[in-house]
Protein backbone atom coordinates (compact mmCIF):
# COMPACT_ATOMS: atom_id res chain seq x y z
CA UNK A 1 0.00 0.00 0.00
CA UNK A 2 2.95 2.38 1.29
CA UNK A 3 4.63 1.81 -2.28
CA UNK A 4 1.44 2.53 -3.90
CA UNK A 5 1.07 5.54 -2.35
CA UNK A 6 4.42 6.65 -2.76
CA UNK A 7 4.70 5.92 -6.88
CA UNK A 8 1.31 7.95 -7.16
CA UNK A 9 2.67 10.84 -4.76
CA UNK A 10 5.56 10.81 -7.40
CA UNK A 11 4.18 10.90 -10.64
CA UNK A 12 0.48 13.17 -9.17
CA UNK A 13 2.28 15.85 -7.23
CA UNK A 14 6.43 15.74 -8.15
CA UNK A 15 6.30 15.10 -11.76
CA UNK A 16 9.92 14.49 -12.61
CA UNK A 17 12.27 13.81 -9.94
CA UNK A 18 15.93 14.30 -9.97
CA UNK A 19 17.89 11.95 -7.87
CA UNK A 20 21.01 13.52 -5.71
CA UNK A 21 23.18 10.55 -4.47
CA UNK A 22 24.99 12.32 -1.32
CA UNK A 23 28.96 10.95 -0.83
CA UNK A 24 29.43 13.35 2.95
CA UNK A 25 29.69 17.22 1.03
CA UNK A 26 28.61 20.20 3.26
CA UNK A 27 27.48 21.46 -0.10
CA UNK A 28 25.09 18.26 -1.46
CA UNK A 29 21.91 20.47 -0.44
CA UNK A 30 22.76 22.78 -2.93
CA UNK A 31 22.66 20.66 -5.45
CA UNK A 32 19.16 20.12 -4.91
CA UNK A 33 18.60 24.22 -4.54
CA UNK A 34 20.00 24.28 -8.21
CA UNK A 35 18.00 21.60 -9.64
CA UNK A 36 14.96 23.00 -8.00
CA UNK A 37 15.19 26.28 -8.70
CA UNK A 38 15.32 24.73 -12.70
CA UNK A 39 11.70 23.68 -11.79
CA UNK A 40 12.67 20.18 -11.28
CA UNK A 41 11.67 18.35 -8.07
CA UNK A 42 14.87 16.68 -6.57
CA UNK A 43 15.55 14.52 -3.26
CA UNK A 44 19.31 13.60 -1.68
CA UNK A 45 19.58 10.19 -0.75
CA UNK A 46 22.96 8.78 0.88
CA UNK A 47 24.83 6.92 -1.49
CA UNK A 48 24.08 3.33 0.93
CA UNK A 49 20.59 3.90 0.35
CA UNK A 50 20.57 5.57 -3.09
CA UNK A 51 19.19 1.79 -4.53
CA UNK A 52 15.88 2.04 -2.42
CA UNK A 53 15.85 6.08 -2.99
CA UNK A 54 16.16 4.84 -6.59
CA UNK A 55 13.42 2.38 -6.55
CA UNK A 56 11.02 4.51 -4.95
CA UNK A 57 11.42 7.50 -7.18
CA UNK A 58 11.95 6.44 -10.46
CA UNK A 59 14.12 9.98 -11.73
CA UNK A 60 14.70 10.90 -14.86
CA UNK A 61 18.50 11.35 -13.69
CA UNK A 62 21.25 11.32 -11.68
CA UNK A 63 23.70 13.65 -9.88
CA UNK A 64 26.72 12.28 -8.18
CA UNK A 65 27.67 14.85 -5.24
CA UNK A 66 31.03 15.41 -3.77
CA UNK A 67 32.94 14.31 -0.72
CA UNK A 68 35.69 14.69 2.20
CA UNK A 69 36.38 10.94 1.02
CA UNK A 70 39.14 10.13 -1.53
CA UNK A 71 38.44 7.48 -3.82
CA UNK A 72 41.74 5.87 -3.35
CA UNK A 73 41.54 5.10 -0.04
CA UNK A 74 40.23 1.44 1.07
CA UNK A 75 36.76 1.74 2.26
CA UNK A 76 35.72 5.27 0.45
CA UNK A 77 32.30 5.92 -0.52
CA UNK A 78 30.98 4.20 -3.97
CA UNK A 79 27.47 4.59 -6.41
CA UNK A 80 25.45 1.24 -6.74
CA UNK A 81 26.42 -0.50 -9.80
CA UNK A 82 23.02 -0.66 -10.70
CA UNK A 83 23.05 3.11 -11.02
CA UNK A 84 25.11 2.64 -14.01
CA UNK A 85 23.08 0.08 -15.28
CA UNK A 86 19.76 2.14 -15.31
CA UNK A 87 20.69 3.60 -18.32
CA UNK A 88 19.40 7.15 -17.25
CA UNK A 89 22.03 10.43 -17.18
CA UNK A 90 24.35 10.74 -14.95
CA UNK A 91 25.95 14.13 -13.96
CA UNK A 92 29.26 13.38 -11.59
CA UNK A 93 30.42 16.37 -9.37
CA UNK A 94 34.04 16.22 -7.95
CA UNK A 95 34.14 13.37 -5.99
CA UNK A 96 31.28 12.30 -7.68
CA UNK A 97 33.53 12.39 -11.38
CA UNK A 98 35.98 10.69 -9.85
CA UNK A 99 34.00 8.04 -8.64
CA UNK A 100 32.30 7.31 -11.56
CA UNK A 101 35.41 7.47 -13.63
CA UNK A 102 37.03 4.70 -11.39
CA UNK A 103 33.84 2.37 -11.35
CA UNK A 104 33.83 2.70 -14.91
CA UNK A 105 37.32 1.89 -15.69
CA UNK A 106 39.22 5.03 -15.13
CA UNK A 107 41.87 5.98 -12.96
CA UNK A 108 41.80 8.34 -10.07
CA UNK A 109 45.17 9.54 -8.16
CA UNK A 110 45.58 11.49 -5.23
CA UNK A 111 47.05 14.97 -6.21
CA UNK A 112 50.19 14.60 -3.91
CA UNK A 113 51.05 11.33 -6.24
CA UNK A 114 51.31 13.28 -9.81
CA UNK A 115 53.47 15.79 -8.67
CA UNK A 116 51.05 18.72 -8.98
CA UNK A 117 48.44 18.87 -5.69
CA UNK A 118 45.06 19.62 -5.28
CA UNK A 119 43.20 23.21 -6.94
CA UNK A 120 41.25 25.04 -4.51
CA UNK A 121 39.30 28.36 -5.36
CA UNK A 122 38.89 30.18 -8.43
CA UNK A 123 40.22 28.70 -11.23
CA UNK A 124 39.63 28.99 -15.21
CA UNK A 125 38.54 25.92 -17.34
CA UNK A 126 38.55 25.87 -21.02
CA UNK A 127 35.82 24.74 -23.50
CA UNK A 128 38.13 22.23 -25.55
CA UNK A 129 34.91 20.56 -27.20
CA UNK A 130 31.03 21.26 -27.33
CA UNK A 131 28.69 18.52 -25.53
CA UNK A 132 25.30 18.71 -24.35
CA UNK A 133 25.81 19.96 -20.89
CA UNK A 134 27.12 23.34 -22.77
CA UNK A 135 24.34 23.67 -25.45
CA UNK A 136 23.63 27.47 -25.44
CA UNK A 137 26.04 28.11 -22.61
CA UNK A 138 29.88 27.48 -23.39
CA UNK A 139 31.49 27.51 -26.64
CA UNK A 140 34.25 26.00 -27.81
CA UNK A 141 37.18 27.96 -27.46
CA UNK A 142 36.03 30.12 -24.26
CA UNK A 143 37.45 30.33 -21.00
CA UNK A 144 35.22 30.43 -18.31
CA UNK A 145 35.84 30.79 -14.03
CA UNK A 146 34.92 27.75 -12.48
CA UNK A 147 35.44 26.90 -8.25
CA UNK A 148 37.68 23.93 -7.58
CA UNK A 149 37.77 22.19 -4.36
CA UNK A 150 39.73 18.97 -4.70
CA UNK A 151 43.03 17.13 -3.69
CA UNK A 152 42.77 13.99 -5.77
CA UNK A 153 42.35 14.08 -9.85
CA UNK A 154 41.40 11.51 -12.49
CA UNK A 155 44.53 10.64 -14.28
CA UNK A 156 42.70 8.39 -17.17
CA UNK A 157 39.10 8.37 -17.83
CA UNK A 158 36.98 5.25 -18.46
CA UNK A 159 36.33 3.88 -22.11
CA UNK A 160 33.46 5.91 -23.83
CA UNK A 161 34.43 9.30 -21.80
CA UNK A 162 36.41 12.11 -23.56
CA UNK A 163 37.76 15.18 -22.13
CA UNK A 164 35.73 18.18 -23.09
CA UNK A 165 37.25 21.15 -20.85
CA UNK A 166 40.43 21.55 -19.03
CA UNK A 167 42.20 23.93 -16.04
CA UNK A 168 45.46 24.08 -15.39
CA UNK A 169 44.90 22.14 -12.67
CA UNK A 170 42.67 19.41 -13.45
CA UNK A 171 43.14 18.17 -17.74
CA UNK A 172 39.88 16.38 -16.92
CA UNK A 173 37.80 19.55 -15.79
CA UNK A 174 35.31 18.19 -17.37
CA UNK A 175 34.61 14.62 -19.42
CA UNK A 176 31.30 13.04 -21.31
CA UNK A 177 30.15 10.02 -22.59
CA UNK A 178 27.46 11.58 -25.13
CA UNK A 179 25.81 8.21 -26.17
CA UNK A 180 25.55 7.18 -22.22
CA UNK A 181 24.82 10.80 -21.47
CA UNK A 182 27.36 10.55 -18.81
CA UNK A 183 29.21 13.75 -17.70
CA UNK A 184 31.94 14.47 -14.94
CA UNK A 185 32.71 18.06 -13.71
CA UNK A 186 35.89 18.27 -11.54
CA UNK A 187 34.62 21.98 -10.14
CA UNK A 188 31.68 22.35 -8.33
CA UNK A 189 28.59 24.10 -10.52
CA UNK A 190 26.55 24.17 -7.32
CA UNK A 191 27.86 26.86 -5.61
CA UNK A 192 27.31 30.54 -6.22
CA UNK A 193 31.32 30.75 -6.92
CA UNK A 194 30.49 29.28 -10.52
CA UNK A 195 29.07 32.00 -12.30
CA UNK A 196 27.59 29.75 -14.96
CA UNK A 197 27.04 26.45 -12.36
CA UNK A 198 23.20 26.66 -11.86
CA UNK A 199 22.78 27.36 -15.38
CA UNK A 200 25.04 23.85 -16.56
CA UNK A 201 22.82 22.07 -13.46
CA UNK A 202 19.76 22.91 -16.00
CA UNK A 203 20.85 22.33 -18.67
CA UNK A 204 21.52 18.29 -17.59
CA UNK A 205 18.45 18.48 -15.80
CA UNK A 206 16.26 20.26 -18.80
CA UNK A 207 18.34 19.40 -22.11
CA UNK A 208 19.85 16.17 -21.07
CA UNK A 209 17.39 14.17 -19.05
CA UNK A 210 14.30 16.04 -20.57
CA UNK A 211 12.67 17.13 -17.39
CA UNK A 212 9.77 19.52 -18.06
CA UNK A 213 10.88 21.87 -15.31
CA UNK A 214 7.45 22.58 -14.33
CA UNK A 215 7.58 21.92 -10.45
CA UNK A 216 6.28 24.67 -8.04
CA UNK A 217 6.55 24.89 -4.18
CA UNK A 218 2.77 24.18 -4.61
CA UNK A 219 3.62 20.74 -5.75
CA UNK A 220 6.19 20.84 -2.70
CA UNK A 221 3.62 21.76 -0.47
CA UNK A 222 0.86 19.05 -2.03
CA UNK A 223 3.67 16.69 -1.77
CA UNK A 224 4.56 17.28 2.47
CA UNK A 225 0.94 17.09 3.15
CA UNK A 226 0.75 13.67 1.67
CA UNK A 227 4.14 12.41 3.59
CA UNK A 228 2.72 13.92 6.40
CA UNK A 229 -0.45 12.06 6.74
CA UNK A 230 1.40 8.66 5.72
CA UNK A 231 3.45 9.16 8.21
CA UNK A 232 1.43 10.31 10.95
CA UNK A 233 -1.85 8.08 10.51
CA UNK A 234 -4.49 8.70 13.00
CA UNK A 235 -1.81 9.64 15.49
CA UNK A 236 -1.98 12.82 17.56
CA UNK A 237 0.80 15.29 17.23
CA UNK A 238 2.51 18.37 19.45
CA UNK A 239 4.38 20.83 17.47
CA UNK A 240 6.70 23.33 19.05
CA UNK A 241 6.52 26.65 18.15
CA UNK A 242 9.51 29.14 18.67
CA UNK A 243 8.32 32.28 17.61
CA UNK A 244 10.27 32.05 13.85
CA UNK A 245 8.54 31.59 10.25
CA UNK A 246 10.26 27.96 10.13
CA UNK A 247 8.03 26.54 13.07
CA UNK A 248 4.81 28.75 12.19
CA UNK A 249 5.10 27.54 8.21
CA UNK A 250 5.76 24.23 9.57
CA UNK A 251 2.59 24.14 12.38
CA UNK A 252 0.29 25.20 9.57
CA UNK A 253 1.36 23.00 6.82
CA UNK A 254 0.70 19.90 9.24
CA UNK A 255 -2.63 21.47 10.59
CA UNK A 256 -3.50 21.34 6.73
CA UNK A 257 -2.73 17.85 6.54
CA UNK A 258 -3.67 16.44 9.97
CA UNK A 259 -6.25 18.77 11.31
CA UNK A 260 -7.30 18.47 14.87
CA UNK A 261 -4.80 15.99 15.24
CA UNK A 262 -2.05 18.75 16.00
CA UNK A 263 -1.98 20.57 19.01
CA UNK A 264 0.72 23.72 19.00
CA UNK A 265 2.74 24.16 22.04
CA UNK A 266 4.21 27.61 22.90
CA UNK A 267 6.87 27.43 25.33
CA UNK A 268 8.10 30.81 27.24
CA UNK A 269 11.44 30.11 28.05
CA UNK A 270 12.30 33.48 29.01
CA UNK A 271 14.84 34.00 26.17
CA UNK A 272 12.35 35.68 23.41
CA UNK A 273 12.99 38.95 22.20
CA UNK A 274 10.89 42.20 23.27
CA UNK A 275 7.26 41.01 23.11
CA UNK A 276 7.85 38.04 21.05
CA UNK A 277 5.70 35.83 23.25
CA UNK A 278 2.43 38.30 23.02
CA UNK A 279 2.91 38.94 19.19
CA UNK A 280 3.13 34.32 18.41
CA UNK A 281 0.43 33.65 21.34
CA UNK A 282 -1.51 36.49 19.44
CA UNK A 283 -0.52 35.71 15.68
CA UNK A 284 -2.39 31.70 16.04
CA UNK A 285 -4.93 32.99 18.38
CA UNK A 286 -6.21 35.62 15.80
CA UNK A 287 -5.78 33.72 12.74
CA UNK A 288 -5.68 30.39 12.84
CA UNK A 289 -7.99 27.59 14.37
CA UNK A 290 -5.10 25.41 15.63
CA UNK A 291 -5.34 24.76 19.28
CA UNK A 292 -2.43 26.67 21.08
CA UNK A 293 -1.01 25.85 24.62
CA UNK A 294 0.91 28.64 26.41
CA UNK A 295 3.55 27.24 28.35
CA UNK A 296 5.28 30.02 31.29
CA UNK A 297 8.82 28.42 31.60
CA UNK A 298 11.57 31.00 31.82
CA UNK A 299 11.66 29.92 35.89
CA UNK A 300 12.65 26.71 34.74
CA UNK A 301 14.78 27.49 31.71
CA UNK A 302 16.97 30.06 33.43
CA UNK A 303 17.54 27.63 37.11
CA UNK A 304 18.63 25.04 34.45
CA UNK A 305 20.95 27.16 32.59
CA UNK A 306 22.51 28.70 36.06
CA UNK A 307 26.11 28.42 35.83
CA UNK A 308 26.68 26.99 32.35
CA UNK A 309 29.01 28.39 29.80
CA UNK A 310 29.90 25.74 27.43
CA UNK A 311 27.67 26.45 24.02
CA UNK A 312 26.83 23.10 23.33
CA UNK A 313 26.14 22.40 26.91
CA UNK A 314 23.74 25.14 26.64
CA UNK A 315 22.05 23.97 23.48
CA UNK A 316 21.82 20.21 25.22
CA UNK A 317 19.97 21.57 28.08
CA UNK A 318 17.67 23.35 26.22
CA UNK A 319 16.69 20.62 23.78
CA UNK A 320 16.32 18.27 26.87
CA UNK A 321 13.81 20.92 28.89
CA UNK A 322 11.93 21.81 25.49
CA UNK A 323 11.12 17.86 25.09
CA UNK A 324 10.40 17.35 28.79
CA UNK A 325 7.40 20.21 28.59
CA UNK A 326 6.48 18.55 25.42
CA UNK A 327 6.34 15.38 26.76
CA UNK A 328 4.55 16.94 29.52
CA UNK A 329 2.03 18.53 27.34
CA UNK A 330 1.53 15.52 25.21
CA UNK A 331 0.26 14.14 28.37
CA UNK A 332 -2.42 16.29 29.15
CA UNK A 333 -4.15 15.86 26.05
CA UNK A 334 -3.74 12.16 26.24
CA UNK A 335 -0.47 11.10 24.81
CA UNK A 336 1.11 11.91 21.56
CA UNK A 337 2.81 10.23 19.20
CA UNK A 338 4.75 12.59 17.27
CA UNK A 339 6.99 15.71 17.88
CA UNK A 340 6.56 18.37 14.80
CA UNK A 341 9.60 20.59 14.35
CA UNK A 342 10.39 23.65 11.86
CA UNK A 343 14.31 21.87 11.36
CA UNK A 344 15.65 23.44 8.13
CA UNK A 345 18.76 22.03 6.44
CA UNK A 346 21.23 24.36 7.53
CA UNK A 347 20.14 23.24 10.90
CA UNK A 348 20.63 19.48 9.90
CA UNK A 349 24.02 19.87 8.14
CA UNK A 350 25.46 21.85 10.86
CA UNK A 351 24.52 19.34 13.33
CA UNK A 352 24.57 15.99 11.68
CA UNK A 353 24.88 14.52 8.39
CA UNK A 354 22.02 15.41 6.40
CA UNK A 355 21.35 11.87 5.33
CA UNK A 356 23.96 10.13 7.68
CA UNK A 357 26.80 10.02 6.00
CA UNK A 358 30.05 11.27 6.81
CA UNK A 359 29.86 14.91 6.64
CA UNK A 360 31.42 16.99 9.83
CA UNK A 361 29.79 18.21 12.40
CA UNK A 362 29.84 21.94 13.35
CA UNK A 363 27.13 22.36 16.30
CA UNK A 364 24.69 20.91 17.71
CA UNK A 365 21.56 22.84 17.44
CA UNK A 366 18.39 22.69 19.74
CA UNK A 367 16.48 20.40 17.11
CA UNK A 368 18.33 18.10 16.03
CA UNK A 369 21.81 17.44 17.79
CA UNK A 370 20.52 18.41 20.93
CA UNK A 371 17.24 16.22 21.41
CA UNK A 372 17.91 13.77 24.02
CA UNK A 373 18.03 10.12 22.74
CA UNK A 374 15.37 9.19 25.53
CA UNK A 375 12.41 11.49 23.57
CA UNK A 376 9.18 9.34 23.60
CA UNK A 377 8.05 10.43 20.33
CA UNK A 378 9.00 10.29 16.47
CA UNK A 379 9.89 13.27 15.02
CA UNK A 380 7.58 15.40 11.80
CA UNK A 381 10.35 17.53 10.18
CA UNK A 382 8.23 18.79 6.86
CA UNK A 383 10.56 21.37 6.56
CA UNK A 384 14.47 19.40 6.90
CA UNK A 385 15.02 19.65 3.07
CA UNK A 386 14.46 23.59 2.55
CA UNK A 387 16.63 26.52 2.93
CA UNK A 388 15.07 29.49 4.27
CA UNK A 389 14.35 31.26 1.21
CA UNK A 390 12.56 28.41 0.00
CA UNK A 391 10.46 28.59 3.56
CA UNK A 392 9.44 31.77 3.00
CA UNK A 393 8.21 30.67 -0.25
CA UNK A 394 5.75 27.71 1.21
CA UNK A 395 5.12 30.33 3.89
CA UNK A 396 3.20 32.65 1.08
CA UNK A 397 2.03 29.51 -0.44
CA UNK A 398 0.14 28.59 2.97
CA UNK A 399 -1.12 32.28 3.16
CA UNK A 400 0.76 33.07 6.22
CA UNK A 401 0.94 37.30 6.11
CA UNK A 402 3.91 38.75 5.15
CA UNK A 403 4.75 40.52 8.16
CA UNK A 404 5.54 37.32 9.55
CA UNK A 405 7.10 34.97 6.64
CA UNK A 406 9.55 37.89 6.52
CA UNK A 407 10.68 38.10 10.10
CA UNK A 408 14.31 37.48 10.29
CA UNK A 409 15.46 33.66 11.53
CA UNK A 410 15.45 33.56 15.25
CA UNK A 411 16.75 30.19 16.84
CA UNK A 412 15.27 28.07 19.15
CA UNK A 413 17.48 28.54 21.91
CA UNK A 414 16.58 31.78 21.77
CA UNK A 415 18.92 34.52 23.64
CA UNK A 416 20.75 32.05 25.15
CA UNK A 417 23.15 31.42 22.53
CA UNK A 418 23.84 35.42 21.83
CA UNK A 419 24.99 35.59 25.54
CA UNK A 420 28.04 33.84 25.70
CA UNK A 421 29.12 32.52 28.86
CA UNK A 422 26.58 32.06 31.95
CA UNK A 423 22.76 33.40 31.17
CA UNK A 424 21.06 34.94 33.68
CA UNK A 425 17.59 37.21 33.76
CA UNK A 426 19.50 40.26 34.42
CA UNK A 427 21.55 39.43 31.16
CA UNK A 428 18.61 38.75 28.83
CA UNK A 429 16.69 41.77 29.88
CA UNK A 430 19.50 43.96 29.57
CA UNK A 431 20.21 41.81 25.62
CA UNK A 432 16.77 42.29 25.24
CA UNK A 433 16.00 46.45 24.95
CA UNK A 434 19.65 46.68 23.17
CA UNK A 435 18.24 44.25 20.30
CA UNK A 436 14.83 46.25 20.02
CA UNK A 437 16.96 49.46 19.82
CA UNK A 438 19.13 48.05 16.68
CA UNK A 439 15.88 46.13 15.13
CA UNK A 440 14.25 49.62 15.63
CA UNK A 441 16.90 51.30 14.10
CA UNK A 442 17.11 48.84 11.58
CA UNK A 443 13.58 49.10 10.38
CA UNK A 444 13.81 53.30 10.68
CA UNK A 445 16.51 53.47 8.07
CA UNK A 446 14.20 50.88 5.79
CA UNK A 447 17.02 47.97 5.83
CA UNK A 448 15.41 45.59 7.47
CA UNK A 449 14.06 43.48 4.60
CA UNK A 450 17.62 44.27 3.29
CA UNK A 451 19.04 41.88 5.72
CA UNK A 452 19.17 38.04 6.24
CA UNK A 453 19.26 38.54 10.00
CA UNK A 454 20.51 40.91 12.70
CA UNK A 455 20.58 40.46 16.52
CA UNK A 456 22.83 42.19 19.52
CA UNK A 457 24.68 39.79 21.57
CA UNK A 458 25.77 40.54 24.90
CA UNK A 459 29.42 40.04 25.57
CA UNK A 460 31.00 38.50 28.83
CA UNK A 461 33.33 41.39 28.90
CA UNK A 462 33.02 44.57 30.75
CA UNK A 463 35.28 47.11 29.74
CA UNK A 464 35.91 50.92 31.50
CA UNK A 465 33.94 53.76 30.43
CA UNK A 466 32.79 57.58 31.14
CA UNK A 467 29.25 58.79 31.29
CA UNK A 468 29.03 62.59 32.33
CA UNK A 469 31.93 62.88 34.92
CA UNK A 470 31.37 59.56 36.49
CA UNK A 471 33.44 56.41 35.83
CA UNK A 472 31.32 53.40 34.24
CA UNK A 473 32.45 49.46 34.35
CA UNK A 474 30.07 48.21 32.37
CA UNK A 475 28.95 45.40 29.63
CA UNK A 476 29.88 45.15 25.75
CA UNK A 477 27.09 44.81 23.21
CA UNK A 478 28.43 43.61 19.76
CA UNK A 479 25.93 44.07 16.74
CA UNK A 480 25.42 41.93 13.80
CA UNK A 481 24.26 41.67 10.29
CA UNK A 482 24.61 39.53 7.67
CA UNK A 483 23.24 39.06 3.70
CA UNK A 484 22.48 35.42 2.64
CA UNK A 485 20.30 33.37 0.42
CA UNK A 486 19.59 30.33 2.60
CA UNK A 487 22.06 30.56 5.41
CA UNK A 488 24.99 28.30 4.78
CA UNK A 489 26.95 31.42 3.49
CA UNK A 490 26.73 34.82 4.82
CA UNK A 491 28.67 38.03 4.03
CA UNK A 492 28.45 40.78 6.51
CA UNK A 493 25.97 43.58 6.27
CA UNK A 494 27.84 46.97 4.91
CA UNK A 495 26.47 49.59 6.82
CA UNK A 496 27.93 53.21 6.58
CA UNK A 497 29.38 54.80 10.00
CA UNK A 498 27.11 57.13 10.71
CA UNK A 499 24.23 54.24 10.92
CA UNK A 500 26.22 52.00 13.31
CA UNK A 501 27.49 55.56 15.43
CA UNK A 502 23.43 56.10 15.75
CA UNK A 503 22.78 52.83 17.04
CA UNK A 504 25.88 52.90 19.60
CA UNK A 505 24.36 56.25 20.96
CA UNK A 506 21.07 54.76 21.17
CA UNK A 507 21.87 51.34 22.78
CA UNK A 508 24.90 53.13 25.69
CA UNK A 509 22.65 55.92 26.28
CA UNK A 510 19.55 53.56 26.81
CA UNK A 511 20.59 50.63 28.37
CA UNK A 512 21.50 50.26 31.82
CA UNK A 513 24.22 48.26 31.54
CA UNK A 514 25.80 48.67 28.42
CA UNK A 515 28.92 51.08 27.90
CA UNK A 516 30.28 50.10 24.69
CA UNK A 517 29.36 48.46 21.20
CA UNK A 518 31.15 47.17 18.70
CA UNK A 519 30.00 45.63 14.92
CA UNK A 520 30.91 42.02 13.83
CA UNK A 521 32.46 41.84 10.68
CA UNK A 522 33.32 38.00 10.10
CA UNK A 523 31.55 36.55 7.34
CA UNK A 524 30.40 32.92 6.89
CA UNK A 525 32.33 30.84 6.69
CA UNK A 526 35.18 31.33 8.87
CA UNK A 527 32.51 32.42 11.38
CA UNK A 528 28.94 30.58 11.85
CA UNK A 529 25.87 33.19 11.74
CA UNK A 530 24.97 32.97 15.20
CA UNK A 531 27.64 33.79 17.94
CA UNK A 532 27.15 29.99 19.72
Amino acid sequence: MAQHQNEALNSDSRGDTILIVDFGSQVTQLIARRVREAGVYSEIAPFTMAQEAFERLRPRGIILSGSPASVPEDGSPRAPQMLFDSGLPILGICYGQQVMSHQLGGEVRPGHETGEGGEFGRAYLTVTKSCALFDGLWAEGERHQVWMSHGDKVTKFAPGFEIVATSDGAPFAVIADESRKYYGTQFHPEVVHTPDGAKLIANFVRHVCGCAGDWTMAQFRDAKIADIREQVGDGKVICGLSGGVDSAVAAVLIHEAIGDQLTCVFVDHGLMRMNEAEQVVTLFRDHYNIPLVHVDAEDMFLSGLAGLTDPEKKRKFIGGAFIDLFEAEAKKIGGADFLAQGTLYPDVIESVSFTGGPSVTIKSHHNVGGLPERMNMKLVEPLRELFKDEVRDLGRELGLPDVFVGRHPFPGPGLAIRIPGEVTKERCDILRKADAIYLEEIRNAGLYDAIWQAFAVLLPVRTVGVMGDSRTYDNVCALRAVTSTDGMTADVYPYDSHFLSSCATRIVNEVKGINRVVYDYTSKPPGTIEWE
